[in-house]
């Protein structure tokens, strides 16, 4: 009965282009279970057989009513960061309620609040606020910091800089997060109403972090701390716009506010293995800072 049930079931995909939405799809494939893969551009959509594809964007609601419809569970990776990336959302999640869709699991991000001090995980509060709001059967997935991005956090001269003080993170893997998606989707329903903070199995400082790169990886990795300030001068020189300087930078504050240093079981819990360490993924991605000299 589960697995005939399994096999009706079809699950509404997105971000299957992109780090965590295409591990989702590929391992909810390997399990048979069907899909619809809502993509930008065809051409791009993986295989998984089974399962179809629908070209769709969050900026067309009428057109991603079209792509989700038949989908019983809609599995929602945000958008990119954007000043509109609320309203997306909203848009998004309404044209999956019209299309029958009864059940979504929205990636969220840890602690996410109405004055968190990142400034995009304020948009995920939000989003979670209006996808309780509808009614809909909700399961919302609040990830940590995305280890797989730590090394990029390292420039050339082998310098993480940032005002994160003396706060601690839990840096999570994105195939733990993958794993975690995949045990929810596989069977919503029991999961129905719960949200589940995703995170690694410790939390660490960013000079414990940087000692651990540097004795696994022999290069010199150093943090280095700013002020509020400072980061934000830094960081102008790239010439992005002020609210995504704003986000990089308070995504370092959050770290000292305390706001990322939760720790849960959530990995071992659902997926039946530990959650993966710094150690374990530079072992598996050795050449994460080749990109640091000396």
């Amino acid at each position: 009965m589960g697995e005939d049930l399994a096999a009706a079931r079809t699950i509404g995909t997105t971000g299957v282009t992109g780090a965590v939405g295409g591990r989702v799809a590929a391992r909810l494939s390997r399990r048979g279970i069907a899909q619809r893969l809502i993509v930008r551009d065809l051409n791009r959509a993986p295989e998984a057989p089974g399962s179809s594809a629908a070209m769709a964007a969050y900026e067309d609601p009428a057109a991603f009513q079209r792509a989700v419809r038949g989908a019983d569970v809609l599995f929602l990776v945000p958008a990119s960061e954007s000043p509109d990336r609320v309203s997306l959302h909203i848009g998004a999640v309404d044209a999956a309620i019209a299309a029958g869709v009864r059940h979504i699991v929205y990636l969220s991000f840890l602690n996410a609040g109405p004055s968190s001090t990142f400034t995009f995980a304020r948009d995920h509060f939000y989003t979670e606020a209006h996808i309780r709001s509808t009614g809909v059967a909700h399961t919302f997935l609040r990830s940590g910091l995305y280890l797989d991005l730590l090394p990029h956090w390292a420039g050339e001269d082998g310098a993480i800089r940032g005002p994160a003080g003396d706060g601690r993170v839990a840096w999570v893997s994105r195939d733990d997060v993958a794993d975690v998606a995949t045990a929810v989707l596989s069977d919503p329903a029991q999961h129905e109403g719960r949200a589940y903070d995703v995170t690694g199995s410790e939390a660490v400082t960013l000079s414990q972090t940087v000692d651990r790169l540097s004795a696994l990886t022999g290069r010199s990795i150093r943090y280095v701390p700013e002020t509020w300030l400072e980061a934000v001068a830094s960081r102008s020189r790239l010439d992005a716009p002020d609210w995504a300087v704003e986000g990089w930078v308070s995504s370092y504050a959050a770290i000292a506010a305390g706001e990322l240093a939760t720790v849960s079981e959530t990995v071992p819990d659902l997926t039946g293995h530990p959650a993966q360490s710094i150690e374990g993924y530079l072992r598996k991605h050795p050449s994460a800072l080749s990109h640091v000299h000396g």
